[in-house]
């Protein structure tokens, strides 16, 4: 399972998927052009001391991003005009999660791009997470589904 951002428009958001991924120990894609310059040191320092457990990947662009996919991969992306909700989809180990930017989610070729497309049910009159609320939930059931989070690692300190 792999996490994607496309065109992310706030940094922050960039480094708090950075931890997130290095924390379950998933891939993060990430497709340029980003709201913010981007460079490998803008990254490290956005993943603060979890740079060297993030295995992040930038694409130049969408056609950089799907030369570079592995063709047994799904894109599943995230939308609020998704057609399956959250709690009925089925995932699988090779599935890509794709999460638009903040700003504008996703173009439509990038739409009609995905294998299938996910929407987090909201309360009435809420319109929206942000991208990185989301992603954790996405991403937790993924992992639960396939039964892939990391295996928990047992200290001698209290809970």
């Amino acid at each position: 399972m792999r996490l994607a951002l496309f065109q992310p428009d706030i940094p922050q958001n960039l480094g708090a998927a950075i931890r997130l991924a290095a924390c379950l120990g998933v891939p993060l894609d990430v497709i340029e052009p980003c709201g913010f310059p981007l460079s490998d040191a803008a990254i490290r320092r956005a993943a603060m001391d979890y740079g060297d457990l993030a295995q992040v990947t930038r694409h130049a662009g969408w056609r950089d991003f799907r030369a570079k996919s592995a063709p047994s991969r799904r894109l599943v992306l995230f939308t609020t005009r998704g057609a399956t909700p959250l709690h009925d989809f089925a995932f699988g180990p090779e599935d890509t999660l794709l999460f638009g930017r903040e700003s504008a989610g996703v173009p439509d070729d990038v739409h009609d791009a995905a294998d299938a497309r996910v929407v987090i049910p909201l309360a009435p009159g809420a319109r929206s997470l942000n991208v990185v609320t989301a992603a954790p939930l996405a991403l937790g059931e993924g992992l639960r589904q396939i039964k892939a989070f990391p295996r928990l690692q047992r200290t001698d300190s209290p809970a």
